[in-house]
């Protein structure tokens, strides 16, 4: 479990969030360097720490709870709707646009800052298109149920608490509430 989930972190975030910005500092000739604009790099340190918990808090959560990875090869058994999960949908995508808003503000850097857009606008195309119908499928109605009441991208302020019988279970407020995915063959309106 270990090594994959090691391959699927070096496969998709390392890519997007090291080898694409390094690629682009190169291509620009845009030194690996702080901004001396502290205002920047105050920002910059907050939403590094809030993306670098976002996207561990989430990997930790697929681990345990969901027992898959971050990989769409390799997707969580379980539908995780605790942690980080009860705020945001995508915390994991969340956390990783925040690490890329992160790099352009210590870098001080706007061909870095249009990465972070264009990661932004990928995943808001790929994540309703592609992703949440092959969850719907999976999950069923607990998914759905989710969906109404946890945002897509941006956190809910409160975290959700999940009154309903999810799983067959009455969740607490931070239980590790879980779905698993084959229990229920998807129908054909979903």
């Amino acid at each position: 479990m270990f090594l994959r989930h090691l391959a699927s972190i070096a496969l998709l975030p390392f890519v997007v969030t090291v080898v694409v910005p390094w690629y682009l500092a190169r291509r620009n000739a845009i030194p690996l360097r702080l901004t001396s604009n502290v205002a920047l790099i105050a920002l910059g340190v907050v939403a590094l720490a809030i993306g670098l918990t976002l996207f561990v808090a989430s990997l930790v959560h697929f681990a345990s709870r969901g027992r898959g990875t971050l990989a769409p090869w390799d997707p969580p058994r379980k539908l995780v709707v605790s942690g980080p999960y009860r705020y945001v949908r995508n915390p994991m995508i969340s956390g990783v646009l925040f690490i890329l808003i992160a790099e352009a503000l210590l870098l001080g850097s706007k061909v870095h800052g249009g990465w972070a857009l264009i990661f932004a606008l990928i995943n808001i195309i790929y994540i309703p298109l592609m992703e949440e119908p092959m969850l719907a499928t999976r999950f069923g109605d607990d998914y759905t149920e989710y969906c109404r009441h946890v945002p897509r991208l941006l956190p809910r302020l409160q975290p959700w608490k999940n009154r309903s019988a999810i799983g067959g279970r009455q969740s607490a407020e931070e239980s590790p509430t879980t779905v698993t995915a084959d229990r229920r063959p998807p129908t054909a309106d979903r």
